[in-house]
């Protein structure tokens, strides 16, 4: 049993997931914590030892397409990721990737796609007061009316903030117009590390285990379950992204917290 996985629950469904980006950090995590509990695939650039991996680049919708005969759920974390690329790097892998990964689920009858968003959709918050603070000093706190919610509106931070706002509005458009459940994660700051590392990160990290917890609770999750966004960071007590809504909604429930590594 690996570091991330908690026992297994007897009885409990196999599900055939499709993992774009394996290689990645959070995809080998989630790797490690979902092995032996689901029939597990890749797709990726390149090999992925010991999963069955189609090497494709999701820019490529034909190229794909083959990957996802058969899978019931995809977890899309395929994506560059940081504020340094331009429009043109980001083109093909967080715009017109998510789009073909998002079309050739539908076209495959894949029934739910998780997709990896991010806190970058609304970081820019951090401009302003209190965020602004907070995210710098260890003695202010945010009161629970200025934590920001899945409903709070959208402030990217750089052009990469503002894709992840596109993939999130492409699978309200495929919640809506062809039926299939749509759970987007706007994932923390998780690191190689696994603890925060800079002041900023005490409001904003995420642990490895909390993230794939996450990913595995929307995995799971009922298929009642059709659209909907969700915070991910660990119980960090200068956190600012609400995670009341990932309890009610998906019974996860983080288990780390940055002030631990203080």
């Amino acid at each position: 049993m690996s570091e991330y996985q908690s026992e297994e629950r007897p009885g409990s469904p196999v599900t055939t997931v499709l993992v774009t980006g394996m290689s990645g950090l959070i995809g080998g995590a989630l790797r490690k914590h979902l092995e032996g509990r689901h029939a597990l695939r890749a797709l990726n650039r390149k090999p992925v030892e010991g999963v069955p991996c189609y090497q494709a680049d999701i820019a490529d919708l034909d190229a794909i397409q083959p990957a996802f005969a058969g899978v019931e759920v995809v977890v899309h974390l395929a994506a560059l990721a940081g504020s340094r690329f331009t429009l043109g790097e980001l083109l093909g892998p967080n715009i017109v990737g998510t789009y073909n990964v998002f079309e050739a689920a539908r076209r495959a009858g894949v029934k739910r796609v998780v997709f990896a968003s991010s806190g970058a959709t609304v970081s820019s918050y951090e401009r302003d007061e209190p965020y602004r603070a907070l995210i710098a000093d260890g003695q202010v706190s945010v009161s629970s009316g200025t934590n920001l919610t899945h409903e709070s509106l959208v402030r990217p931070a750089g052009l990469y903030g503002c894709s992840k706002v596109w993939g999130e509005a492409l699978a309200r458009h495929f919640a809506d117009e062809h039926g299939l459940s749509m759970l987007c994660v706007r994932i923390g700051h998780v690191n190689a590390q696994d603890r925060p590392i800079e002041p900023r990160q005490f409001s904003v990290w995420c642990s490895q285990r909390d993230i794939v917890r996450m990913l595995e609770a929307c995995i799971t999750a009922p298929p009642s379950l059709r659209f909907d966004i969700f915070f991910a960071t660990s119980r960090n007590r200068r956190g600012y992204r609400d995670l009341d809504h990932a309890r009610t909604a998906l019974g996860w429930e983080p288990l780390d917290a940055a002030e631990s590594y203080r």
